[in-house]
């Protein structure tokens, strides 16, 4: 069995190996890197979800990212982001001579939530938030299914007047939508094609077209 060599990030501690991988610039800008390029998660912003994401991957000796994966998380869109924000470091680390590439690395992306009530909620308000997060995906999954069944010309015995109310009852509202269609092009200008193209299918798994034409000039 191959024993991986894990490599902890205590940058709030202000330490750092010098044999080890380091981003450019070092921890100032990895800060900087992180705040800005940080779109705080929707469903986790309105539920008060907040904490440390622990993202485990692997470098080339070039600094490309490979092999990413949560390594600690709450199963939230906390860990998508958290995902997200490190592949888009991808090609900014530098690598010291002799670096051993089957290594992983982790790295902690914190999560936190200022001047919106949260010390209000209790640590049961938010354990139903993470259990109703993970049933709103099985829940939108029916709806992706009916809409690409649709899109076929597949006949499906599901009223689509149900699949509206279920979107309702979910809160994907045209609002939603259009917030998700920006922060689809905000991914795009920083360079996450991946991210953003995913944003932009699912707007159009939801049976809304508004990202119809970014897909066809962006993600095809």
């Amino acid at each position: 069995m191959l024993l991986l060599q894990l490599i902890w990030f205590t940058y709030s501690l202000g330490f750092l190996f010098q044999d080890q991988p380091h981003f450019k610039g070092g921890q100032k800008y990895l800060f900087s890197f992180i705040n800005t390029n940080m779109i705080y998660p929707e469903y986790s912003k309105q539920n008060c979800l907040q904490g440390t994401v622990n993202v485990s991957f692997k470098l080339t000796n070039k600094g490309r990212i490979f092999n990413s994966e949560i390594q600690k998380g709450y199963g939230t869109d906390l860990d998508n982001e958290a995902l997200r924000i490190v592949r888009l470091s991808s090609g900014r680390w530098i690598i010291p001579a002799g670096y051993d590439t089957t290594s992983a690395v982790i790295l902690p992306i914190n999560f936190n939530l200022k001047n919106y009530g949260c010390e209000l909620r209790s640590k049961e308000d938010i354990q139903k938030a993470v259990s109703a997060y993970h049933s709103r995906l099985d829940l939108t999954k029916a709806i992706f299914n009916f809409y690409e069944k649709k899109a076929a010309g597949a006949i499906t015995t599901q009223n689509e007047t149900e699949i509206i109310a279920l979107k309702s009852q979910l809160g994907y509202t045209q609002k939603y939508i259009e917030q998700l269609y920006r922060l689809a092009l905000r991914k795009l200008k920083q360079g996450d094609k991946e991210s953003a193209c995913e944003d932009l299918k699912n707007i159009k798994r939801l049976g809304n077209k508004i990202a119809d034409e970014s897909i066809a000039k962006s993600c095809e």
